[in-house]
């Protein structure tokens, strides 16, 4: 190989590793017809009666005035009897499109109140935690699909037999200097093709927006807009998990939940910008470990609890068909009542279904899974 060949195509791998997204803009377009799934793991317990509030529940104002009093005006409807959160209001819009749907009163298999035994086991899918054998991978091998995390290394919900899944994290690499883009843009001038992905890098990084980006840390908004561009051109990657933390809202629930529900819903419209078409064909499911107490404690925050809420989006939610138990803008399980009587161990907001029911049901009918593969997802869910 010539010398300067073997520079050229050096220094194109050193700046795709800087920038992936320009890497995907040169892969197969044919993603778009193909049915994508994306799941977003909120670690540390959502607390769901901030999130889809029961508004008409008559025992809702004993508990929760001191948080619902701040955002009673600005609450966004969804039905006659419950509204979400004002900071959802992507979330919001996908719902009048019946591209979203939330889910009340979910919980899975666990009953304890450990975050980190809740996570692996939401993570396994099974009832006795197995760390290499996920619930996502279990589906991507029944769908014969691959996955990815966008993480540092495989979570436990892409461990296990089939595709190997891959992960992408965004580089440790140095930036690339103005010297060695102005050396490259001289290496470039006889390959169209290097040389347009070499100037888009260039106007990005010279866009005060996009240096802002680059400069902090990847947030949960920068990682899922990446998430978004990477199953789009990826005909051979049909599904990704990323996660969001932050939710063990102990004490100020009211600002603190108010930050993650702008970064949630930021991110879901970055991802779903960069999905473009293909977000006609995605469908993405949100949820978390376990959820709140009813009650508040003496730090205006709650403690941890048992059923939370969570969510369908996508696209593909308003092409499920009418026989699906998963539709489109409606809020799907049934509600327990907030009365002390109803809640579970005194305390928690009682579940009435089980999270693994929801995402089977959904997964067998966006990827048309038959029921004999499907009940290998959870198979210890009856």
């Amino acid at each position: 190989m010539k010398r300067r060949d073997f520079i050229k195509g050096g220094a194109a791998a050193y700046l795709l590793m800087q920038a992936p997204h320009l890497l995907a803009k040169g892969s197969a377009q044919a993603a778009a017809s193909n049915k994508k799934v994306v799941w977003v793991f909120l670690r540390g317990a959502l607390d769901a009666l901030h999130t889809v509030i029961p508004i008409t529940d008559p025992d809702l104002p004993a508990f929760r005035k001191n948080l619902i009093a701040p955002i009673a005006d600005t609450l966004l409807p969804l039905n006659r009897d419950y509204s979400l959160h004002p900071k959802l209001s992507f979330l919001h819009n996908l719902y009048q499109q019946q591209q979203m749907s939330p889910v009340v009163a979910v919980a899975s298999g666990y009953r304890e109140r450990s975050h980190f035994e809740a996570q692996d086991q939401m993570e396994s899918g099974l009832d006795t935690t197995d760390h290499d054998n996920g619930w996502l991978a279990r589906a991507a091998n029944a769908a014969n699909t691959s996955g990815i995390a966008i993480s540092r290394s495989v979570p436990i919900a892409l461990r296990g037999e089939g595709k190997h899944a891959e992960t992408w994290y965004p580089s440790t690499f140095p930036e690339a200097d103005e010297d060695l883009l102005n050396r490259l843009s001289d290496l470039y001038q006889t390959d169209a093709g290097l040389n347009t992905n070499l100037q888009s890098l260039i106007a990005q990084k010279q866009n005060p927006a996009m240096q802002m980006q680059e400069e902090r840390r990847p947030n949960f908004v920068y990682l899922a807009e990446r998430c978004g561009e990477l199953l789009k051109n990826d005909p051979n990657t049909q599904c990704a998990m990323l996660e969001l933390g932050g939710w063990d809202t102990h004490n100020n629930q009211q600002g603190r939940l108010a930050r993650l529900f702008e970064q949630l819903d930021l991110g879901l419209q970055k991802m779903h910008s960069a999905l473009g078409e293909s977000w006609q064909d995605t469908l993405v499911i949100i949820n978390t470990e376990f959820g709140r107490t009813v009650a508040l404690n003496g730090t205006q925050g709650t403690d941890h609890g048992t059923a939370s809420t969570m969510f369908f989006a996508g696209g593909a939610l308003a092409k499920f068909s009418a026989k699906s138990t998963v539709q489109g803008k409606k809020v799907l399980g049934t509600w327990p009542g907030l009365a002390k009587q109803f809640q579970f161990d005194g305390r928690d907001l009682m579940p009435t279904s089980d999270v693994r029911y929801w995402i089977k049901e959904a997964l067998k009918e966006h990827w048309q899974i038959p029921e004999n593969k499907a009940k290998n997802i959870f198979p210890d869910f009856v």
